[in-house]
C-alpha cells in the first residue's frame, strides 16, 4: 500500500463509495487513455454514443434466441405443397443436410395456418399470441447458416462464426456504443432458468476485445440476479468498508505498476460497476412496482413458462433503465428430456412443450415495448440457429432433423418496416429461393440500425482487422422503413 495513510475509523457509506469510484475510475480513464494512444495504431472504432457515423434509428437491442432449432415449417413459413407431397420419399435436393443423416418420408406441417393481420400473415396455431403482433414483425424466410450442429450454429448467430473465441454481437455493440447507464452494464443476459445453452458462457464473450465487454449473465433461477451484491452475515458494515479501501489502494498500486493490463483494469472497473451494482440491479430485477394487468399480460405466474416470462420482463426493466443490449435466451442445451427446441423424437410433443414457454411472454414483451414508446427506438430480433427438415428424421418418425439451408427469423422496431416478408424458401422449405440472406447479412442489418458501418468497425488481433461480420454482409436494405 502505498504511504502511510491511517483509515478513518468510521467511514460513512457515501464517503467510502465516493472514494474508491473516484479512485478506481481514475485508474479506468488513465488506462483508457493510454489504450487510446495504442488503438489508434491498431484499431478503428466506427461509432459512439456521442458520434455514430449516421443517424442512428434503434438506441438499444434486445434479442430472444430460440436454442435447439426452431422448425420453420411449423411456426412461419407456410408450406401447402408439403400437404400434397405428405408421406413422399423427397428427391431432387442433393445429399441430406440433416446432422443424424437419417433421411424418412416428407412430412406436412404438425400445426394448421391461418393468415392474421392486414398483412397477412401466415402463422401457425402453435403461437397465439405471436399472431396478434404479425403487423409489427417483419419475417425473414431466407436465413441461411453454414452448420448443422448446434454449438457451432449457435456461435455463428451470436458472433457470426463457427469456431468460439470470437467477441459476440452484444460485445461488439457495447464496445462500439458504450453505455447509456453507468450504474448497469451495457450488455445482460439472461439464460433460460432450465439450463445456459449450447456452448454455455462462450455465446456472450468479449473474445479479443477489451474484456469489459463480455456479456454479463443473470441468475435467473435464482431469486438474487447478481451473486453476492449485499456483505456477508456477520460483518460489520464499517469493517467491510475500511477492508474495501484497502484493497482499492492496492489496486490502485499493482495497476500503476502494470500499465495496459486489460484484463486487470477490467476488473477493476468491474468492482466499480458492482458498488454501483448493488442498488441498481434489485430495484432494476424487482417487480413490485409493476401492475396486475402487466403481470398477467407477460403470465408472470404461471408455471408453464417455466420462469421465462420473468426473463422477459425483467429485460423490459433492464432496457428502461439504459441497457444497451438484453439477450434473452428460450432453452438450455439437450436434456432428456429436451429443454429445447430440438424436436428430432417427436416435433409436436416437443414443440407444443416449448412454444408454451416462450409464445405469451415474447409477444407481451412485443406489446409492452409498443404501448410504452419504447419499440420505436428499440431494435427487437427473435432468432434461432436453424431450422427444420421437411422430411422426417428416419422412416416413420414425428421428427424433424437439422436443417441449416432455410429458416426463418424476425425483427421488429426501430427502423424496421412492419408487415414485411423478404426472402422465400423453396416449394418444401428445403434451400432459399430468393434473397439469400446470410448470419453477416444479419449482423450488418443490426449494426446499421445503430449507426454503424459493419465494415468499420474493427479490432485489430493477431495480424488482422477483425470485425463481427468477418469480411462478408449487406445491410438488408428492402426491409428498412
Amino acid at each position: 500500500m502505498s504511504g502511510n495513510r491511517p483509515l478513518p475509523a468510521i467511514l460513512s457509506r457515501r464517503h467510502f463509495l465516493s472514494g474508491t469510484t473516484g479512485g478506481l475510475g481514475a485508474v479506468a480513464l488513465a488506462w483508457l487513455m493510454r489504450a487510446d494512444q495504442a488503438r489508434s495504431q491498431s484499431a478503428t472504432l466506427a461509432g459512439s454514443a456521442l458520434t455514430p457515423l449516421f443517424a442512428p434509428k434503434a438506441k438499444r437491442v434486445i434479442q430472444v434466441f430460440c436454442c435447439g432449432g426452431v422448425s420453420h415449417l411449423d411456426t412461419f413459413d407456410h408450406k401447402p405443397e408439403l400437404d400434397r407431397l405428405h408421406g413422399k420419399s423427397m428427391e431432387g435436393k442433393g445429399e441430406n443436410l440433416g446432422f443424424f443423416g437419417q433421411p424418412g418420408k416428407l412430412m406436412r406441417s404438425v400445426y394448421p395456418f391461418r393468415q392474421h393481420g392486414q398483412s397477412g400473415t401466415w402463422v401457425s396455431s402453435l403461437f397465439p399470441h405471436l399472431a396478434k403482433c404479425a403487423d409489427d414483425l417483419c419475417f425473414i424466410h431466407s436465413m441461411f447458416a453454414k452448420s448443422n450442429n448446434h454449438t457451432p450454429a449457435t456461435f455463428q448467430m451470436n458472433s457470426g462464426f463457427t469456431l468460439n473465441g470470437f467477441p459476440s454481437m452484444g460485445a461488439w455493440l457495447s464496445y462500439g456504443l458504450g453505455t447509456e447507464n453507468e450504474n448497469l452494464p451495457a450488455f445482460v443476459v439472461l439464460p433460460d432458468p432450465r439450463g445456459l445453452p449450447a456452448g454455455g458462457s462462450i455465446n456472450w464473450t468479449s473474445g479479443f476485445l477489451p474484456a469489459n465487454h463480455q456479456g454479463v449473465p443473470f441468475r435467473t433461477q435464482s431469486a438474487e440476479a447478481i451473486a453476492d451484491l449485499r456483505p456477508p452475515d456477520g460483518i460489520p458494515g464499517t469493517a467491510r468498508e475500511a477492508e474495501l479501501r484497502m484493497l482499492a489502494e492496492v489496486n490502485r498500486d499493482f495497476a500503476q505498476a502494470h500499465p495496459g493490463d486489460s484484463a486487470f483494469t477490467a476488473r477493476l472497473r468491474s468492482y466499480e460497476l458492482a458498488a454501483r451494482m448493488q442498488t441498481s440491479i434489485p430495484e432494476a430485477t424487482g417487480f413490485e412496482g409493476e401492475s396486475e394487468a402487466i403481470r398477467r399480460l407477460y403470465g408472470i405466474d404461471e408455471p408453464g413458462n417455466k420462469g421465462f416470462a420473468r426473463n422477459c420482463l425483467m429485460a423490459r426493466r433492464l432496457l428502461e433503465r439504459g441497457v444497451r443490449f438484453v439477450q434473452i435466451f428460450n432453452g438450455g442445451s439437450f436434456g432428456s428430456p429436451r429443454i429445447n427446441w430440438d424436436g428430432h423424437e417427436n416435433l409436436k410433443e416437443n414443440h407444443d412443450t416449448q412454444a408454451a414457454t416462450m409464445d405469451q411472454p415474447v409477444a407481451a414483451l412485443i406489446q409492452d415495448l409498443k404501448q410504452r414508446g419504447m419499440l420505436e427506438d428499440t431494435l427487437f430480433l427473435w432468432s434461432t440457429e436453424f431450422g427444420r427438415s421437411p422430411a422426417t428424421q428416419g422412416i416413420d418418425s414425428p421428427g424433424r432433423d437439422h436443417h441449416p439451408t432455410a429458416f426463418t427469423c424476425f425483427m421488429a422496431g426501430a427502423g424496421i418496416r412492419p408487415g414485411v416478408h423478404y426472402g422465400a424458401s423453396d416449394e418444401i422449405g428445403y434451400f432459399v429461393a430468393e434473397n439469400k440472406v446470410t448470419v453477416p447479412d444479419y449482423h450488418a442489418t443490426v449494426l446499421h440500425l445503430l449507426g454503424i458501418d459493419h465494415e468499420r468497425l474493427t479490432f485489430y488481433h493477431n495480424g488482422v482487422q477483425r470485425r463481427l461480420t468477418d469480411v462478408h454482409g449487406e445491410a438488408i436494405r428492402d426491409i428498412l422503413a
